[in-house]
């Protein structure tokens, strides 16, 4: 008996196939033609994959997959480089928590910057003034890597890097306690390489356009740029990529540090455990693995990586239901998954369209920020997390279904 494939199948002009994960869920026109400029490619190995969440995006869609062969494409992992997810699950329960979870709100708050002020200048209250110890040691690890991107590309230095190192960040980055279907207490967070990191995918997306403007004609997209390996720069992006990808893993490690500090120095609440395992997972990254046949750079741009048994997870809106989920190893898929609910408009549309009543109700029971600066990351702005669940059924299975009762934003 043959099994009919859970995703549509596409088939653009002079491009690859593109596999798409989106039955019961909106995708934007827009959104599939940059998807098949993509396709359009001929560095693509296979096909693209695009995940249940799949938006437009800057050069490459939000929500891609693509398996370059022989190359790199910096667009295709955006500025916002190393991106992701950290979950930790307690031995707190609901009933441990206060009735009235401001205090606890508050108290993360204090123990993380977030946001921005001063354009991201010195004072700014994102940044740190005086580096922690801890953040420093963790620092003193990664220095040496730095000094080996910035030697090559100097341009790099100016930017934000130890004083972001343990922060949050604005957008959609959010630190939040949550019930799991067993009232279990996790803490979760979202964010990635802050400045520095969107300093080097700028600086390398700029230096692709650069050194490929003899051919930028021969581009779909302008923003396609990249790196063919052996080339110039090839090496030198791979090495910052990586870099950067492990400072956003440190980023949330140190930030989950900080916030659990905080909550047991907290009046009224119970010592309470880690589990042995944390979920810590990318979903704007490159990786280099094995695909039918070829090694290849393999870019998830708001995608998470779903091996046979491999843990991510998938977080709703400020609103909706999280997941943590296990990995099927879905070829097809190369191996990927969604990386949230994924935006059905823009912020500005959404700070149009939507009330602070209609915030307010969408984050009923949620203790957060309901002001008018976090209008457009209200619930309704992204698509309905359980339809993104049912249209990759074949890519994962849900271990854990988790609520928000706490969301800090920045």
């Amino acid at each position: 008996m043959t099994t009919m494939p859970t995703y549509a199948l596409h088939q653009p002009h002079g491009g690859v196939p593109i596999k798409t994960w989106t039955r019961g869920v909106p995708v934007e026109p827009k959104a599939m033609q940059q998807l098949s400029n993509i396709a359009r490619m001929p560095i693509v190995h296979k096909w693209v994959a695009a995940m249940p969440d799949v938006h437009l995006g800057i050069g490459a869609t939000v929500g891609s997959v693509i398996p370059p062969l022989g190359a790199v494409l910096p667009a295709a992992v955006g500025v916002d480089i190393g991106c992701g997810m950290m979950a930790v699950e307690t031995t707190l329960t609901a009933s441990d928590l206060p009735d009235n979870l401001g205090p606890m709100r508050s108290t993360i708050e204090r123990a993380v910057p977030h946001g921005r002020g001063r354009h991201g200048g010195r004072g700014d209250k994102g940044s740190w003034e005086a580096i922690p110890h801890r953040v420093g040691a963790v620092w003193r690890e990664l220095e040496a890597g730095f000094k080996r991107v910035i030697d090559k590309h100097p341009g790099i230095e100016k930017s934000n890097h130890v004083v972001h190192l343990g922060t949050l960040g604005t957008g959609n980055h959010f630190i939040e306690v949550c019930l799991d279907e067993a009232d279990r207490v996790w803490f979760m967070l979202h964010s990635g390489s802050r400045g520095v990191g969107n300093r080097i995918g700028s600086h390398f997306i700029a230096l692709a356009k650069k050194d490929m403007s003899r051919h930028i004609h021969n581009l779909p997209d302008v923003n396609l740029a990249y790196f063919k390996e052996g080339s110039e720069h090839f090496d030198d992006y791979v090495e910052a990529v990586q870099w950067a990808q492990s400072f956003a893993r440190h980023n949330r490690e140190l930030m989950m540090k900080a916030v659990l500090d905080a909550v047991r120095k907290m009046k009224g609440i119970r010592s309470f455990q880690t589990a042995k395992e944390a979920v810590n997972c990318h979903h704007n990254y490159v990786s280099q693995e094995f695909h039918y046949g070829k090694s290849v750079f393999v870019t998830r741009k708001g995608a998470v990586r779903a091996g046979k048994d491999e843990l991510g997870i998938i977080p709703g809106s400020m609103g909706a239901r999280s997941y943590i989920v296990r990995g099927k190893g879905n070829p097809d898929s190369f191996c990927s998954c969604s990386h949230g609910a994924g935006r059905v408009m823009s912020r500005t549309q959404a700070k149009k369209q939507f009330t602070l009543d209609d915030h307010r109700e969408a984050t009923a029971g949620v203790e957060c920020r309901k002001d008018k600066n976090v209008i457009d990351e209200t619930p309704a702005a992204y698509k309905d997390i359980d339809k993104v669940m049912e249209a990759q059924d074949d890519l994962v299975e849900v271990v854990h279904t988790l609520k928000q009762v706490v969301c800090v934003k920045g």
